[in-house]
């Protein structure tokens, strides 16, 4: 929320999203009521996130949201604190634990941190019988270790149905696919990739472009 905050609405009201995994969440002044207003401005509710760490997963009004929770990740000194947020949600008796990570720039943390936050996914998933969603900000691209890590337990879902050519970072000229959904297994993936907001909306909302995963999932219990 540090660039056009109008523009960010717009954004996120185009992405019609169920569920949206956000990173670099509001952390300071007032960061409880800036998150509510940010979910708002697109007709969603904040489940899941705290302070710490800066990420978040936001619902809208198709989904019921069962769990939501932030977790800490471990701390590295002279790093920043990250985190991973989780929530679950059911639609039509479909459950879905989904994950949002804002993984760090130094390689040895982001590939720590990316076994953990899937460590702590799959607990929640099994928890509530749910299939797992991770989401965010990788700060590295494919082939890379932690991606490569995250891939042997979920699917890179834009290679499986890509919409545009996938690159996220930064906003103003695109060069690299460093933001992904991953996703289980049995989810199929319909679409994933980039969305259809208004081009000058996703320069000025904020400096990475965001990612959309269309995904049919089986029945699950519940």
């Amino acid at each position: 929320m540090k660039d056009d905050q109008a523009a960010l609405g717009r954004v996120i009201t185009a992405l019609r999203a169920d569920v949206l995994c956000v990173q670099e969440a509001p952390r300071f002044w007032r960061w409880r009521d800036r998150r509510v207003r940010l979910a708002a401005s697109g007709g969603m509710s904040v489940v899941a996130g705290r302070r710490l760490g800066g990420v978040a997963v936001l619902t809208g009004p198709a989904v019921r949201p069962l769990h939501g929770r932030g977790r800490l990740l471990r701390f590295f000194p002279g790093l920043e604190q990250r985190a991973v947020a989780i929530a679950v949600v059911e639609y039509g008796g479909h459950r879905v634990a989904v994950g949002s990570v804002h993984l760090d720039l130094e390689p040895s943390a982001r590939l720590f941190h990316a076994r953990q936050a899937l460590a702590l996914l799959g607990k929640v998933a099994e928890r509530f019988d749910a299939l797992p969603v991770l989401a965010g900000d990788i700060n590295e691209e494919a082939g890379e270790p932690a991606w490569r890590l995250v891939t042997e337990r979920l699917r890179d879902c834009y290679p499986l149905a890509p919409r545009g050519d996938g690159r996220t970072f930064p906003a103003r000229g695109p060069r690299a696919r460093i933001d992904a959904i991953f996703a289980a297994p049995e989810a199929r993936v319909l679409s994933c990739g980039e969305i259809g907001a208004d081009p000058d909306d996703l320069r000025l909302a904020t400096d990475h472009l965001p990612v959309v995963a269309e995904l049919a999932l089986p029945g699950r219990r519940g």
